[in-house]
């Protein structure tokens, strides 16, 4: 595996926010103005957006875009990696205007660039097709997140936090490290995925280790839980973000799970199709445990930050619903979309919540106990009106985005049930989808009781504006999202099923050094289309 020019140059986007985070570091030594910084870093995502959707158009969008893969050095430059991409740096810009918010004066340049390298982590996690350059990219999000988490507020609850964190999220690395070390002991390569040597090649022509997948693949879901919160991997959670700050909880409730969930296809899906038979049943047994545990334990929850990581708890379990479905059917089915999709709107609903409380928030006090949200429909309507959209969808109630990411999740756990050709599977793929519909309605419960308390409760505190305008509009930003996508669901699904193709590929191309523009070109000539000047 090697890296070559046209490598660098397909992580333009990565590279621009590496180096504008590097810029606000040694900037912030001598200009301390928060809006200034935040201008700059919101800039500094579109600008990336831009070079995303520009670097590559030509070989995603028009007539004669295809969902072509391309092979450059450890990149996997499929349709995958850009649908993760352009909804990190989405969650880039949302979670800057509520880190703006909530950011000390003194460390606001060093929060927003700490926060654009994770962003820049996420990119890279969504693009890896080498173990060693996933294992860096995790680790450029889980290093940022340490310091996010410590910076945040400077008390005990928040230091305590951080070090519970870290010292469980270098357990998770070590045990990730190992099912990866395995993987290569396999396989004897590193590269994922590709046409010749590679990971799943290696397993599909049957390796004399094959054998020992079952276990890297124990050791890499061990790993990966940990970011996602699946049970058993989830105890560090109520702790953690019940001692960060509202941002900090919010940002951890969403960033870990994109990097996990997108390793987790490159990982298990794409790479171990030969050990899918294990690997289904025991993602199956995850998502049903992972799903219950995090729904009941929320029903008893008053405070607001630890009540909201066991609701993240149990939407990682609903996730796991499609990889299950993905890696019984062989990445068909609609597994992958729909997990794909099930994270966007869920994690549009989090960011809507978390800003919410960022903006009551203020400085010297912030929201934690469920109690202080009474009397906020009449104190502080569109704060209440926000918080209700982002409960409403979060508890999959229609036409909000949660309703769909849940319908999407279930639909393919009974379709695959119902497919003649897996009639072996039918009884555990309706058990699965049973088990969803039940655990949302145990959700509904405690998503409605925070609605409840808003509207219906007489408030016994007094709740002020804190001035954190930012995270207002990132709120509004959320919510209206929300809306959108539960109007218009089709566009956001259309997306993702066109990524799901990538893990269907039984056998993906690897070329090397191969230009985005030299991919169109190949594509248009196979549709026998002639080539003009314009092109």
């Amino acid at each position: 595996m090697y890296v070559d020019l046209e490598t660098i140059k397909l992580l333009w986007p990565e590279l621009i926010l590496v180096l504008l985070a590097s810029w606000i570091y040694i900037g912030g030594t001598v200009q301390q103005s928060r809006l200034w910084w935040t201008a700059f870093a919101l800039a500094g995502y579109l600008v990336a957006g831009y070079a995303v959707l520009s670097g590559e158009a030509r070989l995603w969008y028009g007539a004669e875009a295809g969902n072509a893969y391309v092979g450059s050095g450890p990149l996997a430059v499929d349709y995958l990696g850009h649908v993760v991409r352009l909804f990190a740096v989405g969650v880039g810009f949302l979670f800057t205007l509520v880190a703006s918010s909530a950011a000390r004066r003194k460390l606001a340049s060093e929060l927003l660039a700490t926060l654009m390298l994770l962003v820049a982590g996420l990119m890279l996690v969504a693009r890896a097709n080498d173990l060693v350059f996933l294992f860096v990219s995790l680790e450029l999000v889980s290093i940022p997140t340490y310091v996010l988490l410590y910076i945040g507020r400077s008390d005990r609850a928040t230091s305590e936090a951080a070090v519970k964190y870290f010292f469980l999220s270098v357990l998770s690395s070590g045990m990730l490290l190992y099912g990866m070390t395995m993987l290569y002991g396999i396989a004897g390569t590193t590269t994922i995925s590709g046409a010749e040597e590679s990971i799943r090649a290696s397993l599909l022509g049957g390796s004399a280790l094959v054998g020992l997948a079952p276990v890297a693949l124990i050791l890499i879901l061990a790993g990966l839980g940990f970011k996602i919160t699946a049970v058993p991997f989830h105890f560090y959670a109520p702790d953690v973000y019940q001692g960060a700050t509202n941002a900090n909880a919010g940002l951890l409730a969403v960033a870990p799970k994109i990097a996990g969930v997108a390793a987790l296809i490159r990982l298990v899906v794409v790479a171990m199709p030969s050990a899918s038979e294990f690997a289904w049943q025991a993602t199956i047994v995850l998502a049903l445990l992972t799903m219950t545990l995090g729904n009941v334990c929320a029903l008893w929850q008053q405070n607001i930050r630890r009540m909201l990581a066991y609701s993240s708890i149990a939407h990682a379990g609903y996730m796991l619903i499609g990889i299950s479905v993905a890696l019984a059917a062989g990445g068909s089915h609609g597994g992958v979309s729909a997990t794909l999709f099930y994270l966007i709107v869920y994690a549009l609903g989090s960011i809507g919540t978390f800003a919410a409380l960022v903006s009551l928030s203020t400085e010297q006090r912030e929201i934690s106990s469920l109690e202080e949200l009474a009397g906020l429909g009449k104190a502080r309507p569109f704060a209440a009106a926000a918080i209700a959209v982002c409960m409403f969808s979060l508890a999959g109630i229609p036409p909000l985005a949660g309703f769909w990411g849940k319908l999407t999740l279930f639909s393919s756990s009974i379709r695959l049930a119902l497919d003649p050709a897996n009639s072996s599977l039918t009884f555990w793929f309706v058990l699965l989808a049973i088990g969803g519909a039940v655990n949302a309605a145990i959700a509904a419960a405690y998503y409605l009781r925070v609605v409840s308390t808003m509207y219906f409760q007489t408030s016994t505190i007094e709740i002020k504006a804190g001035g954190r305008n930012t995270a207002s509009l990132a709120m509004g930003f959320a919510a209206l999202a929300v809306i959108a996508v539960g109007v218009l669901p089709r566009s956001v699904i259309s997306e993702t099923e066109r990524a799901e193709a990538i893990s269907a590929q039984p056998s993906l191309v690897n070329r090397p050094a191969a230009s985005v523009e030299e991919v169109a070109v190949s594509d248009m000539m196979k549709s026998g289309r002639k080539l003009t000047s314009q092109d």
